[in-house]
């Protein structure tokens, strides 16, 4: 038995799109939010922002039409979560596209492979939504981020070398994007291509 074998033994790993979220659930998350946030790789914040303002903020999630919430469960708790969030009905241009975003694993839940999983099920979501493509930004200073993403085929197309602000220094961010095959008909490359 390999290592990681040897670490999920005994372990529940799940992911879900979340439609409703209990009272557990939410101060579960909350509490998963704030320690990535203080190990600097949660959302945009650099600093905690406690239970009841992360519930105001899922809670709001949940309401709003193009967006999808991830949970990462690990033994049935929610440890972290991503936001699929989809053009506007009205933005048929840049229909083709979704962006992947607010993705995080709480420290404690890390080396499970939740993060990976979380992932994919995104993508395998956005496909069955007709998307052919995944944009995503990350701070440079995040490199496991940038190396699970890497790894799961995304190119890295531009840096902004004033992304963000994180205790008073300037952070780069760095911009991939994934092309996503759909379950059958025309490759996504054939549908890309044949627009140019």
């Amino acid at each position: 038995m390999n290592a990681s074998a040897l670490l999920n033994a005994g372990r529940s790993l799940a992911v879900e799109r979340a439609e409703r979220l209990s009272e557990a659930d939410l101060a579960d998350l909350a509490e998963a939010t704030d320690a990535a946030i203080i190990e600097g790789g949660g959302f945009g914040w650099v600093e905690p922002q406690g239970r009841a303002a992360l519930e105001r903020h899922f809670r709001g999630v949940l309401l709003v039409p193009e967006r999808e919430l991830f949970v990462a469960r690990l033994d049935g708790h929610p440890v972290g979560s991503a936001l699929l969030v989809r053009p506007p009905r009205h933005n048929e241009a840049q229909a083709f596209a979704a962006t992947l975003t607010h993705a995080y694993i709480a420290p404690y839940a890390r080396g499970f492979g939740l993060a990976r999983l979380l992932v994919e099920k995104l993508e395998e979501r956005a496909a069955a939504l007709g998307h052919r493509v995944i944009n995503l930004d990350v701070r440079e200073t995040q490199a496991t981020a940038i190396a699970l993403f890497e790894s799961l085929g995304y190119v890295h197309w531009g840096t902004h070398p004033y992304y963000a602000r994180v205790k008073g220094q300037t952070v780069a961010g760095r911009f991939y994007a994934k092309t996503l095959e759909p379950g059958r008909g025309r490759s996504t490359g054939a549908l890309i291509d044949s627009a140019n």
